[in-house]
Formats: C-alpha cells, sequence, structure tokens
C-alpha cells in the first residue's frame, strides 16, 4: 500500500501527500486546513464554517459565477466541509482535467476575495442553516449535552456556532480568521490517482511553493477537567418523540484506547464509519440494538465516535418508545455496559465486532477519492501510519482490551445524559 505513496514538505510548510492509484483515469485532490470549531473563541464561533462558505464566493482569477461550471463542464465533483477540528475541500477530476482543481485551490488559499455584499448574503444564508437545525430535536439536544460535556475546551459549541456571533461578526473577523489559518504551513494536500508522482510534485510546487507562510500562532484549546459526577439536562420542544442521548468522553484518535474502543463500539452499538464521506452498515446484531429495540424499550438506537485531536466524546441516541420512558431505557443501557465491565466478553464476540470494524472501514477507503481523503485526514490528528496500520491494531484487540476500556471510560459518574421532552401545547382561542 505504500510502494507508490510520497509524503513531502515544501519550503513553506504544506504538506504534500501523493498515492498512485492507476485502476482508472481519475484523480482526487483534497486541501486540509488545521482549523475547525476547536479553534475559535467566544463571540467568533461558526467562524470557521462562514469562512468556508466563502471560499467558494470567488478570487479575481476565479469569479464566484464560473467555479462550480468550471468543474461541472470538465466532468468533476467538488464539496467542501468544516468540523471540529479541521476545514476541507476536495475535487474528483478526469486525470487529465486535474490541474484546474490544483490551480483554484492554490488560489483561493490567499487570495479569496471575501466582498461584503457576499458576506451579508451569507450571514443570511448560515443564520437560515441555524433556525433550520433549531427545528430538529436532535440537534438542539445535542447542542445543550455538548455545551455540558465541555465547559472550558472549545469542543463546547457546535461547529455552525451561536446564533449571536452569527449577527455580530464582521467581514473583517472573517478575512483575519482566513489570513491567520488558511496558509501552507497550516495546510496538508492529499492527491490520488492516475499520474506520475515526479510530475505531480512539480506542478504543485510550481503552483503552492510561492505562497508565504503564515506567522500567526495558532490556539491552543484549554483541557476539559475531569468530571466530578453524572450531568443530568432536559430540554423541551415540539415533535411527537422523546429521546435520549448519552455521552461518555471518548479520547483523541491518536491515543491507542482508541482501538479497542472502536471494537467496542462495533460490539455495542455497530461500528462507527470515520469516514463521514463513506457510507455505514447494519447495526441490527449489535448489543444495544437488541436490549433497546428488540425489547421495545426503543423504537431506534446509534452510537458511535469521532477520530479527534482532542478527546471528544461517544454518543448513544435513543428513540424513545411512546409507551416507555427514558429512565427504563438508560437502565437498559447502564445493563448492558455492566455486562461488558464485569463478564469478559468471547473471543468469537470480539472477533464478530472487529470483522465488522474492518469491513465498514474498508467500504470508506476503497475508492480514488476515499484514498486521497484518509491520508490528508489521518494527518490532521496523527499521520497517514496511522491509517496504514489501522486494520492491524483492530485485530490485536483481546476481550482483556474491550473489557478493560469499558471499565475505564464507560462510567455513570463521568457521563452526560440529555433528554429530549415532545412539549405540544394547544393553543387556546379564547
Amino acid at each position: 500500500m505504500t510502494e507508490n505513496f510520497t509524503k513531502t514538505t515544501l519550503a513553506n510548510g504544506l504538506t504534500v501527500m501523493l498515492k498512485e492509484i492507476h485502476t482508472a483515469p481519475l484523480i482526487s485532490s483534497w486541501i486540509w486546513y488545521r482549523v475547525g470549531s476547536r479553534n475559535e473563541v467566544s463571540g467568533k464561533t461558526g467562524i470557521s464554517h462562514w469562512v468556508e462558505h466563502m471560499q467558494f464566493k470567488g478570487t479575481p482569477e476565479f469569479p464566484a459565477n464560473v467555479l462550480d461550471k468550471a468543474i461541472s463542464r470538465e466532468g468533476g465533483v467538488w464539496n467542501a466541509s468544516t468540523s471540529l477540528d479541521w476545514t476541507t475541500y476536495y475535487e474528483t477530476m478526469p486525470a487529465d482535467k486535474i490541474d484546474l482543481a490544483l490551480r483554484l485551490e492554490a488560489d483561493r488559499m490567499e487570495n479569496s476575495l471575501f466582498d461584503s455584499e457576499e458576506v451579508a448574503s451569507e450571514r443570511t444564508v448560515i443564520i437560515s442553516e441555524r433556525e433550520g437545525n433549531e427545528n430538529n430535536p436532535m440537534f438542539k439536544l445535542g447542542e445543550a449535552v455538548q455545551a455540558a460535556a465541555f465547559r472550558v475546551h472549545s469542543y463546547h459549541h457546535r461547529v455552525i456556532g451561536d446564533m449571536a456571533d452569527l449577527h455580530s461578526m464582521t467581514r473583517d473577523d472573517l478575512y483575519a480568521h482566513y489570513k491567520s489559518y488558511y496558509a501552507p504551513n497550516n495546510a496538508i494536500l492529499g492527491v490520488a490517482g492516475d499520474f506520475d508522482t515526479k510530475e505531480m510534485l512539480e506542478r504543485i510546487t510550481e503552483l503552492f511553493g510561492g505562497i508565504p507562510s503564515s506567522p500567526s500562532p495558532r490556539q491552543r484549546p484549554r483541557p476539559e477537567p475531569e468530571a466530578s459526577g453524572e450531568m443530568r439536562l432536559t430540554v423541551e420542544g415540539t415533535g411527537d418523540t422523546t429521546y435520549v442521548q448519552a455521552c461518555y468522553h471518548f479520547p483523541s484518535a491518536s491515543d491507542p484506547d482508541f482501538f479497542p474502543l472502536t471494537v467496542l463500539d462495533s460490539l455495542l452499538s455497530g461500528a462507527s464509519n470515520l469516514n463521514r464521506f463513506g457510507g455505514g452498515i447494519s447495526n441490527k446484531t449489535s448489543r444495544l440494538y437488541r436490549a433497546l429495540v428488540e425489547t421495545e424499550l426503543t423504537v431506534g438506537m446509534g452510537g458511535g465516535a469521532q477520530a479527534t485531536v482532542d478527546p471528544y466524546l461517544y454518543s448513544v441516541v435513543m428513540l424513545i418508545h411512546p409507551e416507555r420512558t427514558p429512565e427504563e431505557a438508560l437502565a437498559a443501557l447502564d445493563t448492558e455496559i455492566l455486562h461488558v465491565q464485569e463478564e469478559k466478553v468471547s473471543a468469537e464476540e470480539v472477533a464478530r465486532a472487529v470483522k465488522q470494524a474492518k469491513a465498514l472501514f474498508a467500504y470508506g477507503s476503497e475508492s480514488v477519492t476515499n484514498q486521497a481523503f484518509w491520508m490528508g485526514y489521518a494527518e490532521i490528528f496523527a499521520d497517514y501510519d496511522w491509517f496504514l496500520t489501522y486494520l492491524d491494531k483492530l485485530a490485536a484487540v483481546t476481550p482483556d482490551d474491550v473489557q478493560r476500556v469499558a471499565k475505564k471510560y464507560f462510567q455513570k459518574k463521568a457521563r452526560v445524559v440529555g433528554i429530549y421532552l415532545p412539549v405540544n401545547e394547544e393553543i387556546s382561542n379564547e
């Protein structure tokens, strides 16, 4: 897997990762910036996501009204996303057209316009997006749980930001954020597909090598103090369904415990897909599905974690059956976790959980686009070796490992439980 892989750093600090894959005449290019909601402060929450939007509003060379047409006209697809730890942009193109994508990303790394009228227009779009989210019970509950779980660390707020900040941030705030973080020494360029490495590296150096690095300091989030007891909260809103979200603090992806916890996730809830651009598989063979859905305590459930730079959360979400209560579902959840903590899981069940996690990982790694994705994504929180050794590390997980991490991380005294209660008040005509 590494024989056609090259990693180098340009003089200006840009990390370049190249992987030749000659199975189809396609190339996928991903540019990653080490900036997300983790790097935001109160008063400017949501700024990374807003800057992502502005990157589609044009440069002098690539005006906004020609960007999308230029990519689609050449048979390409493109998109972008902002998360807790990163912002990424990608294009997957016919191999002989990838130069357009590289030129575009090199240009908007330093020349995005941030036109005041476009900023105002996008403010309306993002506020509307936030308002739409607020109509979703799971967004409201998830935001409350996340804020309770992180009082100190900047994982406290959602990626979209707080409404007050979306109203108050200025064009200059956005542009300053862009100029601080959109620099080659804070970026990773991953390219996979049908190309010659020497020629590709020469072209990337030509396009990106002259962009100056940024001396701006990077904000370092404060560590979250250890929880001193279980926290519970209730959110009320419209709807017909009661939801419960139970969250446990979960280590960063670079922590060795991440791998036995990944197997535990597969066993309890069904394997989580770390590739948010990939698909998923059924969780109907998981312990919690059998304990919650098949017993009709809930009408649905899901669980999972993310690969993050700093410790984040493992979340279990339950849609409570209309004739059951949140406490009944929580009791069943606690019983299943206690079983794993006190009764060692069999080697056969661990093997099945590992197999499921491996299968999902494989599904999210097979295309040229996903191969390019993994190079930059793994580099955000670890390095490419993390990806290359992922399956081996899962295979090395033992029943003792699963039991140990279950005891260490899935403690009631350190979790946050949120309950969403539908309250549909009738409107009086009196």
